[in-house]
């Protein structure tokens, strides 16, 4: 193990959460809602999404996830 492999962990973990955030921002969460969300590893985005596509309205889906 070298002293770069933690920095290159932190980077892959910071690009899935910068992911995460935008997929549910682009399915209509808000800014607040899709941070949150993206920062609870347990929560399935794809889930998240196919809730508000479906016509659950995002208060209801951010209590469904939670």
């Amino acid at each position: 193990m070298t002293l770069d492999e933690p920095t290159r962990r932190e980077t892959e973990v910071d690009r899935v959460a910068r992911w995460r955030l935008e997929q549910l921002v682009r399915a209509g969460f808000d800014d607040a809602a899709a941070l949150l969300l993206s920062a609870m590893r347990h929560v399935d985005v794809h889930y998240a999404s196919d809730l508000l596509g479906r016509g659950c309205p995002a208060e209801t889906a951010l209590r469904i996830l939670l």
